[in-house]
C-alpha cells in the first residue's frame, strides 16, 4: 500500500502537468480515434494510457487504486520529461504537432496554460 503523502504528491503533480480538463480529454481521444469510415464508441476512444487518464481525472482521490496512482507517475515522468513549463513554444513543425498530439493523449495540451 502506498504512503498517503506521497500519494497526495502524486495527485498534486498529475493534476499540474496534466492541464485538460476530463471533457477536453475525452473529446480529443473521440477526434484521434475517429478514422474515414468508422468512429468508436466513445467509452472505448483512444489510446489505453489516455483512457486511463481520462477516468482518473474522473475520480475524487479517495478512490484512487494503486494501478491508477501508477498511471499518474507514469503521466507526470512522460509529460515533465518532454516539456519545460517555463518556456512552452508553440508547434511550428509538424514534428511538433506531433509531439503536440502525443502529449494531448496524456492530458497535457502545451499550448494551453497551466491551470
Amino acid at each position: 500500500m502506498s504512503d498517503a503523502i506521497e500519494d497526495d504528491a502524486v495527485w498534486d503533480e498529475f493534476h499540474r502537468v496534466v492541464n485538460m480538463t476530463s471533457q477536453e480529454l475525452a473529446a480529443w481521444l473521440r477526434v484521434q480515434d475517429a478514422g474515414e469510415q468508422t468512429e468508436p464508441l466513445p467509452d472505448e476512444a483512444g489510446a489505453p494510457i489516455g483512457q486511463h487518464v481520462l477516468a482518473i481525472l474522473q475520480k475524487r482521490r479517495m478512490d484512487l487504486t494503486e494501478d491508477d496512482l501508477r498511471v499518474m507517475r507514469e503521466v507526470v515522468d512522460l509529460v515533465t520529461s518532454q516539456v519545460d513549463p517555463a518556456n512552452e513554444p508553440e508547434p511550428e513543425s509538424a514534428e511538433g504537432t506531433d509531439r503536440r498530439h502525443r502529449l494531448m493523449t496524456l492530458g497535457h495540451d502545451p499550448l494551453k496554460a497551466a491551470r
